[in-house]
């Protein structure tokens, strides 16, 4: 279990980072966009600042999915429930937690 938790904080850590920066450039793009007077609807660079803000909040919203998913991980083994196919109750093969340290379902789940 101290390797899994050990992955899931390295995996915190980098989902932490990668949410501020993406948080910082969805700041940039809303304050450059407020400092023009761009109509997103008939400004053809208007079109390409609305795609990115989009873009740019879609990818927010996954990081922080991502903690959430990995804050659950982290309560399951505290709990004993690590490693516990959420549905069947059968053990999830290590070769799965390795490669998607947050799941909670076995393969054939």
């Amino acid at each position: 279990m101290d390797a899994d938790r050990g992955r899931l904080l390295a995996e915190r850590e980098r989902t932490t980072r990668r949410l501020a920066e993406l948080t910082g450039d969805f700041r940039e793009i809303v304050e450059a966009s407020a400092s023009t007077n761009a109509d997103d609807e008939h400004d053809p660079e208007g079109a390409t600042i609305a795609f990115e803000r989009s873009q740019v909040a879609t990818l927010v919203q996954q990081a922080r999915h991502r903690l959430r998913e990995i804050e659950a991980a982290l309560a399951r083994i505290d709990d004993g429930r690590y490693g516990t196919c959420e549905r069947c109750g059968r053990p999830i093969p290590v070769e799965r937690l390795e490669a998607r340290p947050t799941a909670r379902t076995c393969v054939a789940c």
